[in-house]
């Protein structure tokens, strides 16, 4: 595949650092880390010795001083390599830009070294049992009490959920505001965190793998100074800035599996014999897999472009909302149709086109719904 217009070699030789990270050091063990339900820690450690973490982060709060090019390059590479356990770009490519956006800089100073050398785990907290994208609606509750704010309330299916150190909660600050009553506040927890609780780690029909878990708040305190943004109630706002980024992370992820699952789809028809000669000779199975393949090409140049405006600063919200939607939506088509050629092997577990087809459910769902997202394209007509 031609090199992309918003990477250069810099860029690639990121790609190439991520391509064997994930595929010597990642991959050989996804059957341990979904028995487990959870990647190994020590995997973090590991792609912050190596740079792999915060790449977009500034140097000077211990990043790798990088755009978001090298973010795209690294989560390409990592779908590539058919990795759906570690939780790097919920790490890196989400929740670091909000420490680093709003944080205080005493906060990103003691924060950001820690989750680009992987010693943080970072996650964080919106979706709630009674509100999904609903976020102006949360129930969780921050008070403020001298220098610290008492945090009460639940989060599920929260992505880093189980292996967590550092955590951004939205709260509500002034239940009476609604939206504006919204505000995010870190929080660094462990498992003996006064206040502070792990519920099961959720069991899900694709990514097994991956950590996702309830958390539980009671009575957690933490210093007023980790609120982010210089006042209260500016976490909507915040929410609603950054989810834009969060989104067109979701989009890299669907065309990175759509052309993962084009790839093996073509490898096994060549090589499956039916009816004396290859599958891919049958006149269904090309046809199905040019219009795969189109399905792939014209949903990385709408990717591409996206990135490229991205990187100018040029990404709204609508376009943003229709990137993740439209391109998760072509995703399910196209493994769908993808698995259908594979015939019974693709209904088993081993076979990574089952893994892709179980994996892509979510994405239609995470980062706001599509049903959300066709709203927000249609408000800006």
């Amino acid at each position: 595949m031609a090199r992309a217009a918003w990477s250069d070699d810099e860029v690639e030789a990121v790609r190439d650092l991520a391509r064997t990270f994930f595929e010597k050091e990642v991959v050989p063990h996804e059957d341990r880390f979904v028995e487990q339900g959870h990647p190994d820690r020590a995997l973090y450690r590991r792609a912050g010795e190596l740079g792999l973490l915060c790449a977009a982060i500034p140097a000077e709060f211990g990043g790798g001083g990088g755009s978001f090019a090298h973010e795209a390059a690294i989560v390409e590479e990592q779908v590539n390599a058919g990795d759906g356990a570690l939780g790097m770009p919920v790490h890196s490519s989400i929740i670091a830009p909000y420490l680093y956006h709003f944080g205080s800089d005493e906060l990103k100073r003691r924060v950001l070294p820690q989750a680009a050398s992987g010693a943080m785990v970072l996650s964080i907290g919106m979706t709630e049992p009674g509100t999904g994208s609903d976020l102006q609606n949360i129930a969780t509750r921050a008070v403020r009490e001298g220098d610290e704010y008492v945090i009460t309330g639940s989060k599920i299916f929260i992505s880093n959920g189980w292996l967590c150190d550092g955590i951004i909660i939205a709260a509500k600050t002034d239940p009476t505001q609604g939206a504006a009553g919204v505000s995010l506040i870190f929080a660094e927890v462990g498992d003996g965190t006064p206040g502070f609780t792990r519920g099961r780690i959720l069991s899900k029909i694709g990514g097994k793998g991956q950590d996702t878990a309830e958390l539980f708040f009671d009575g957690l305190r933490v210093p007023a100074s980790n609120l982010l943004g210089e006042a209260e109630g500016r976490g909507f706002y915040q929410m609603m800035q950054m989810l834009a980024q969060e989104r067109l992370v979701t989009a890299i992820m669907a065309v990175g599996m759509m052309e993962k699952a084009v790839a093996l789809t073509v490898e096994y028809t060549k090589g499956r014999q039916a009816f004396g000669k290859p599958l891919f000779a049958m006149q269904n199975t090309r046809f199905e897999l040019a219009e795969c393949a189109t399905i792939a090409r014209v949903s990385r140049t709408f990717l591409d472009d996206a990135i490229v405006r991205h990187l100018r600063g040029e990404l709204d919200i609508p376009t943003a909302a229709m990137a993740k939607y439209w391109l998760t939506d072509q995703l399910g088509i196209v493994v769908d149709r993808c698995l259908q050629l594979f015939g019974g092997y693709g209904y088993m577990t081993e076979y990574p086109i089952s893994q892709l087809y179980t994996g892509a459910r979510v994405l239609r769902i995470l980062a706001g719904s599509n049903e959300v997202m066709k709203d927000l394209v249609a408000r800006s007509l």
